[in-house]
């Protein structure tokens, strides 16, 4: 072995910080969307699970958004980064947009549980935003090499992210109301945008890894012990 190999600093995988945050309220979503679910929890109890779904994502945007080496776009800011950071933005923008219509959905659900179609769909703008910061990502992740985390954006991560936002967007469409006849678009589509999305997000979420030096996790477990 080489002095330059042995001398190395050591480094481990570990899952996100915000990954968990996004896995959790990536299953919320997904129980929601699941037609027996909806049945054995009832209206109020599903809604219950979307708005506690929209809270783990937008704690999970935020941390993103907010994490170490990450700074608002300067002049001399790279392309990547400046997209980065942008996704990062919107998409909380988006998730606060989803956190006011599961409110809005809860509350309508508590008050007539028994209301034909009480329920969550994707909202249109939470969905745009989830596009657009989508979009954004795939930029970032073309000039990953100079971003500030290159692990910050993976294609894997990149390209389930925009299913998800594309799957969440057919979900908002379907759940349109005709109004001719009150009914959604489709019912169908809308379950299933919203599930499809979920799991996208999801198995994004769980792959998503950084890469820190063994030395620094040591020095962190010695200030936080396990208890």
């Amino acid at each position: 072995m080489s002095n330059a190999s042995s001398t190395a600093p050591a480094r481990v995988r570990r899952l996100r910080r915000e990954a968990w945050g996004f896995a959790i309220g990536s299953l919320c979503f997904l129980a929601g969307a699941l037609p027996f679910y909806a049945d054995w929890a009832g209206a109020v109890w599903t809604n219950v699970t979307f708005f506690v779904g929209s809270i783990f994502f937008t704690a999970a945007a935020l941390i993103q958004l907010l994490l170490s080496g990450r700074r608002p776009p300067r002049q001399h800011t790279n392309r990547p980064d400046r997209a980065d950071w942008w996704s990062a933005a919107i998409q909380f923008a988006g998730t606060l947009a989803f956190n006011v219509s599961t409110a809005v959905a809860l509350i309508a659900a508590i008050a007539r549980p028994d209301m034909v179609g009480a329920g969550w769909r994707p909202d249109f703008w939470g969905s745009i935003a989830f596009l657009v910061s989508s979009f954004l990502a795939i930029e970032a992740t073309r000039g990953r090499e100079r971003l500030w985390d290159r692990d910050a954006r993976t294609w894997h991560g990149t390209g389930l992210n925009m299913l998800g936002s594309v799957a969440f967007m057919v979900s908002a469409i379907a759940a349109f109301v005709v109004p001719a006849t009150g009914d959604l678009v489709s019912v169908q589509w809308t379950n299933t945008g919203t599930a499809v999305g979920a799991v996208c997000f999801f198995t994004a979420a769980v792959l998503s890894r950084r890469t820190i030096h063994r030395g620094a996790l040591l020095r962190r477990l010695r200030r936080h012990p396990a208890t």
